[in-house]
């Protein structure tokens, strides 16, 4: 049975005109091609500094008026010495600081972290909705869905990187990083 198959498509490929064969490969190419258009720009984007690597910093779109957004990436350490990330800066916002978010006693705190914030040896830190985050506050304008900003990251060791935010929806949480641990 197999045999026979093979003969028919040999069959049909040997009697097919070749510019049938050519536009069945021509459309293929452009199946994929629309494919790879059709992926969300929110697909991981990566900025390396020395060890580190800052995996798909994103904020989310802000309502008119807001004067504060949200900064959310994941901070890979891949050298055997922890480092800090010590400030970030943007054009977008007056300042940025990094923020660490708790519930003590049934009451959600939001409060900056002094000192910076370390990245193991070896491992890696989440920035997150509900945890570490960044806040950009004094905003210049609205981010808006869709777009990037850029924004530099200094760590005490691996020294600046700039990096681009990309906008999310306002509702979005991020899922991309959900296996990131903090």
């Amino acid at each position: 049975m197999f045999n026979l198959l093979s003969k028919a498509q040999a069959f049909a490929l040997r009697s097919a005109p070749t510019f049938h064969l050519q536009q069945r490969v021509e459309l293929a190419v452009l199946a994929l091609l629309l494919l790879f258009a059709c992926v969300p720009a929110a697909i991981a984007h990566e900025f390396k500094v020395g060890d580190l690597e800052i995996e798909h910093p994103w904020s989310r779109a802000t309502p008119p008026g807001a004067k504060v957004a949200g900064g959310y990436f994941t901070v890979v350490n891949k050298g055997s010495t922890p480092d800090r990330l010590l400030s970030i800066t943007s054009d977008i916002s007056d300042k940025a600081e990094l923020h660490a978010m708790g519930v003590k006693d049934g009451v959600m705190t939001m409060r900056p972290v002094e000192g910076g914030l370390e990245i193991p040896a070896g491992g890696k830190v989440a920035l997150k909705p509900g945890a570490y985050h960044l806040m950009f506050t004094g905003l210049k304008r609205q981010p808006k869905q869709g777009e990037k900003f850029p924004a530099t990251l200094t760590f005490e060791k691996a020294g600046s990187v700039k990096v681009e935010f990309l906008v999310e929806g306002m509702g979005e949480t991020g899922d991309m990083d959900m296996d990131h641990a903090e």
